[in-house]
């Protein structure tokens, strides 16, 4: 049996769109905490569309991005700019312990959604925002998605790109999902303090500040002026043995042999080709990266002659550093993922598996996924438990504020 989820008994509203804060929210609902997704009436999220929308997504008869991002939520259809339905978004704001929102501040402001609007309705509410660049700022109303934020602002897609070669666009939500685990964090931290003193908080994050924290290393050698070079290509790597390598079965593999000195020998036996250790371009690591170049000519038809299973079981008897280059096609079949429990099961009968939060509490299961729900699926009794009677959730729907 799973013991109680460390979230039981925390309401999060999900006053959100499309990707990065709805995923955060999806962490929280995992253990345990109870999520209300509030949407326009109708169309709902837009994200429950772009699965068919948008061209870099693979399509598929199952809605998996809407169950990926939506399980374990209830759903609330709310008008937030009609009179009735901000006003019962009130009652859920005195009801909740977070609330997670991504909406432009001038929407915000427009909305009465800003901190200070909730605040006075719940001073212990933690409010979550999340934005494209920032609280502040001459870019802070700037539209912000992950290809721009996270990876064009920061640094990240200029410096992924090889010397002479344009910058490739980012695969969808990758920096979208990275960033939902700082609001994830920043939230627990919030609900920590207010364990403590009673009072809630505001917190933020944003896919700009996400980006320049995982490009740390280069970000960081910018502020103190560090040379930073064009990145190389593969035949010309700044060292042989942190570099990529095709098998005979057309498969890529990574070495990434860090210390070189001890390790070279071994990779030198594997590679039956000892006569390396005696070539005066190779004897040390600064004679290897010197001649970086001509190790990986050598290496490569080496390399290509067996395939990567054989290169796996002689390398990983050897002890050397070594990673197959995955595909998102061989995830179905790899023990690993399940073992340990990075894909688990669900039960969404379109959807039997499914990514789980990246990280593991010991002895606590998540929660087991659910379909993502219809739009307003769940309104009527979640405003019930906001304190609404049946006669004002009634009221709500002949005014047209919910649905």
């Amino acid at each position: 049996m799973t013991p109680p989820w460390p979230l039981d008994g925390v309401k999060v509203l999900d006053v959100a769109t499309w990707i990065a804060a709805p995923a955060a929210a999806v962490v929280l609902g995992d253990y345990g905490a109870d999520v209300v997704k509030v949407e326009q009436p109708g169309e709902g999220d837009p994200h429950r569309r772009n699965g068919a929308s948008l061209p870099s997504v693979p399509k598929s008869d199952v809605n998996y991005l809407w169950h990926l991002d939506a399980r374990n939520k209830r759903s609330v259809a709310l008008d937030l700019k009609h009179p009735a339905g901000r006003a019962a978004l009130d009652h859920l704001i005195g009801w909740a312990d977070v609330l997670i929102t991504n909406f432009p501040h001038p929407v915000r402001e427009r909305l009465r959604l800003r901190y200070d609007d909730v605040k006075a309705r719940n001073p212990r509410l933690v409010y979550a925002s999340f934005t494209g660049y920032g609280e502040a700022g001459p870019d802070k109303d700037q539209q912000g998605f992950d290809s721009n934020a996270y990876f064009g602002r920061s640094g990240i897609s200029d410096l992924g790109r090889y010397d002479g070669q344009p910058p490739g666009v980012p695969l969808p939500a990758q920096g979208d999902r990275a960033s939902s685990m700082s609001l994830v964090s920043a939230i627990l931290m919030a609900l920590l303090q207010r364990a403590r003193t009673g009072e809630g908080a505001m917190v933020a994050t944003s896919l700009y500040a996400n980006g320049l924290w995982s490009n740390g290393v280069m970000a960081q050698a910018a502020l103190v002026d560090a040379y930073i070079g064009p990145r190389p290509p593969r035949d010309t790597p700044r060292s042989a043995l942190a570099n990529y390598y095709e098998t005979r079965d057309g498969r890529w593999m990574l070495l990434s042999l860090v210390n070189e000195d001890a390790a070279f020998p071994h990779l030198c036996r594997v590679l039956g080709n000892t006569a390396l250790l005696d070539d005066p371009r190779f004897r040390t690591t600064a004679e290897r990266r010197r001649h970086a170049r001509e190790l990986t000519a050598i290496l490569d038809p080496i390399l290509k002659s067996r395939s990567w299973e054989e290169w796996h079981d002689a390398m990983a008897a050897a002890k050397l550093t070594h990673a197959l280059i995955g595909k998102a096609q061989d995830l179905p079949t790899d023990v690993q993922a399940v073992a340990a429990k990075a894909v688990v099961a669900t039960d969404i009968a379109e959807m039997p598996r499914t990514i789980a939060s990246p990280f593991e509490i010991a002895g606590v299961a998540p929660r087991v996924a659910t379909a993502g729900p219809s739009v307003g699926q769940h309104t009527d009794d979640v405003l019930a438990e906001a304190g609404l009677s049946a006669q004002e959730i009634t009221a709500l729907r002949e005014s047209g504020a919910t649905g």
